[in-house]
């Protein structure tokens, strides 16, 4: 795992999206893996600058989104896919029907699930899957207790994670309490992980996801077993870590070649 400690959050958005023209340079066919929350944000934002400049193209990548509420209504504005139509896709150059989400609206939830997972492999799998990380440490949404080799699946969300999210909806409006969501096992498949964590409440998490043990209880420590995972931090969000000098010197110290 690699640590990337930035002065500040403005700094994130133009390093990731360096990792992401990079790869669509050498296959503009890529599979990518989206993330929705605020932490991707200033990554979005920074690729769409570069597409609209014309150094980067979506035309012929793929992309595939970590989840879905189950419940809300095609289109409806706060859906992870209409979510993430505003945020990025629909403001870049994917081409029609390029991007795929799991199907909270199916009748069979199981199936749903298994086909999305079979849409993945069929795909050749994620290249790079951006990440997010929850205030418990989890990743997509597989709550404190998941395990650790699941996959595309129904999750029940604690009521930490529907009080985080109801600032999203109107006054009286019922937050959904299930998703379906990629598993930590999915996850892991890809063939690169790029977590992204800003400010100070993603200290602890970061931590723990970072240096502490491996547990289902803290699902993002999963990422210590993938062999590519690339961890970029704002010094708020990297004030926790034990290690964070050693992480400093030695991207300091890594050639500019490697990149991500």
């Amino acid at each position: 795992m690699e640590v990337v400690i930035v002065s500040d959050a403005t700094e994130i958005g133009p390093l990731v999206a360096d990792a992401v023209e990079a790869l669509l340079a050498g296959n503009p066919c890529a599979v990518l893996g989206l993330a929705t929350g605020s932490s991707p944000l200033p990554v979005y934002d920074e690729l769409v600058r570069r597409c609209a400049d014309g150094r980067v193209s979506f035309s012929r990548a793929t992309a595939f989104l970590l989840d879905e509420y189950v419940g809300l209504p095609a289109g409806h504005p706060e859906s992870y896919r209409s979510v993430i139509d505003r945020a990025f896709v629909g403001r870049v150059d994917f081409g029609a029907g390029a991007v795929h989400g799991p199907d909270g609206t199916a009748a069979d939830v199981v199936a749903a699930c298994r086909a999305y997972e079979d849409a993945i492999a069929a795909a050749g799998g994620v290249d790079l899957q951006l990440l997010g990380l929850g205030r418990d440490g989890h990743i997509a949404f597989n709550e404190p207790g998941s395990s650790l080799g699941s996959r595309t699946r129904l999750k029940t969300l604690t009521s930490q994670t529907v009080s985080d999210n109801r600032r999203f909806f109107d006054p009286g409006d019922d937050v959904p309490r299930h998703v379906l969501t990629q598993g930590v096992g999915t996850i892991l498949d890809a063939r690169h992980l790029v977590l992204v964590a800003a400010g100070a409440v993603k200290a602890e998490p970061l931590a723990r996801v970072v240096e502490g043990p491996v547990t289902a209880m803290v699902p993002g420590s999963a990422l210590q077993l993938h062999p590519h995972v690339t961890v970029v931090a704002d010094a708020a969000a990297a004030a926790e870590l034990t290690l964070a000098d050693y992480y400093r010197a030695a991207w300091a110290g890594k050639p500019a070649w490697q990149g991500l």
